[in-house]
């Protein structure tokens, strides 16, 4: 039998990257982030059924929260690779809590219209499409080389806890407080 190091063993664990604060405090942003805009992706797609119930135009919801993943995702990792990361993070979700803040403000006196919603829609997408490559590529800056493939996996756990809490508190959130003021 091999004796393995404590370096190995280490790496060897999954949960390796929570020992490095930045890496910690990055995921949990982030994990938060994606959900806010899973909770945003099934509210809005919900709340189009009530502004307008045309199959086409609910389907033109997803449409604008996709397309600027395919239209941006290139530039937006060129940029990355330019840019300060950390202060671009922090600009791009400061920009994103606004926009859906804003949109949640509109909803909330009834001036939202699907048209408004379908830009509100597109503009967290494309700010999804820009902040992706940063944070992807923000991760080897904060863990040693041997957790580095901890932490890339661990990100994609974190998108994956996302992915299925956001919908479901999206749903919860329309159950309890609706998707339209009365």
């Amino acid at each position: 039998m091999t004796k393995i190091d404590e370096n190995q063993t280490q790496s060897a664990s999954p949960w390796i990257a929570f020992r490095h604060k930045a890496f910690t405090v990055v995921w949990i942003a982030t994990v938060v982030a994606n959900v806010g805009t899973w909770m945003y992706n099934a509210a809005s797609g919900w709340l189009m059924t009530s502004l307008n119930p045309d199959p086409l135009t609910v389907s033109l919801v997803q449409v604008a929260s996709s397309l600027p993943m395919f239209l941006f995702a290139l530039p937006a990792g060129a940029l990355a690779d330019t840019v300060d990361r950390r202060r671009f993070l922090i600009g791009s979700e400061i920009l994103l809590t606004v926009v859906a803040t804003v949109s949640a403000v509109l909803v909330w006196l009834d001036l939202i219209n699907p048209s408004i919603l379908l830009l509100f829609t597109f503009l967290l997408g494309a700010g999804s499409a820009f902040t992706a490559p940063a944070w992807q590529s923000i991760v080897p800056q904060l863990v040693p080389k041997q957790d580095l493939a901890a932490a890339v996996a661990t990100n994609g756990v974190g998108v994956n806890i996302s992915r299925a809490i956001g919908p479901a508190l999206g749903g919860i959130v329309i159950g309890v407080l609706g998707s339209v003021p009365k």
